[in-house]
């Protein structure tokens, strides 16, 4: 089976976590290759927070996002990669004072001119409260027309509790906006349960779900599906190993899955590599792993047929 050739699309991807050694190099022709590789080292995940914020100082006008942006598009479709819903750190940008419509207005040029169809996620920063998520979620909901689909919450989920956010979701989804939610990736089960109580529609990570046999059959039963970014828990130290990765588990107990790579330019990953992984070392069969592909699309936030 040719997973590369398989089509897919890719629904958990943040831009500024899509920057490989190379587009880095174009941002900043100092960087050298050894400064880079350090910083893409991770001992766990405040150390990847830190270098996250570090790649985020690099994006400082909206034709260094546009670059970004053309760069992850020619990755995406050299694996066919059909669409995908790329997450922008909009509360950092309004933290940094920069301008989101004209960052928005550059990457959606450089999308309109991929084969890939695109649509965006802006995300909050969620342990600068409630407030500052509802700018975010002022701001999504401002540019709905111009490809936004859906409001996502990002950060740590210790510092930002996600019940601070229950006025925010309602917010979004009364003006038609979609909904997901990092939730579950260093935070137990419960972290898990209160975004779904709130009004999640997706999950981001949700790995810590395999720890609850109640919350897996109600994510099952509600058909709420999981973000799963293998190669990124690992990385982060989500999980200790990949041994000890649930996706199987999770898989096994019937809750929907959507494959997806995070930051794959931190991370080294590609989609295809993802969907090896699940077939080399968790046992996906081909029927299994077609099935994921095709929640790809089935969970959309835009309707879109593989």
């Amino acid at each position: 089976m040719n997973l590369r050739e398989l089509p897919k699309a890719e629904l958990h991807l943040h831009l500024e976590g899509s920057l490989e050694p190379e587009t880095l190099r174009e941002l900043d022709p100092a960087l050298t290759a050894e400064e880079i590789a350090a910083r893409y080292r991770y001992g766990g995940f405040e150390d990847f927070i830190e270098s996250y914020k570090w790649v985020l100082e690099l994006l400082r006008e909206p034709e260094d996002f546009a670059l970004a942006t053309r760069r992850l598009l020619t990755r995406l479709a050299s694996e066919n990669v059909r669409y995908a819903e790329i997450t922008l750190s909009a509360g950092v940008m309004l933290h940094r004072r920069q301008d989101f419509a004209a960052i928005l207005e550059a990457v959606q040029r450089e999308a309109e001119a991929s084969p890939v169809q695109v649509r965006w996620i802006p995300d909050a920063i969620r342990q600068l409260g409630p407030e500052h998520a509802m700018e975010v979620a002022e701001l999504a909901v401002q540019h709905a027309g111009r490809g936004v689909v859906a409001f996502g919450i990002g950060g740590s989920e210790e510092l930002g509790p996600v019940e601070w956010f229950g006025e925010v979701f309602q917010y979004v989804r009364e003006r038609g906006l979609r909904l997901t939610v990092h939730a579950g990736e260093t935070m137990g089960p419960e972290s898990v349960w209160g975004a779904v109580k709130l009004g999640a529609e997706r999950i981001g990570h949700g790995i810590r779900a395999a720890e609850d046999a109640e919350l897996l059959a109600h994510l099952r039963e509600q058909d709420v599906p999981l973000e799963i970014c293998v190669t990124s828990n690992v990385a982060t130290g989500a999980v200790a190993s990949l041994a000890e990765h649930p996706v199987r588990r999770i898989f096994e107990a019937g809750v929907p899955i959507v494959l997806a790579t995070d930051d794959p330019g931190m991370f080294g990953a590609t989609l295809t590599r993802e969907y090896e992984i699940l077939e080399r070392e968790f046992g996906f069969s081909e029927e299994e792993l077609r099935a994921v592909a095709a929640n790809s699309f089935r969970y959309a936030f835009s309707g879109v047929e593989g």
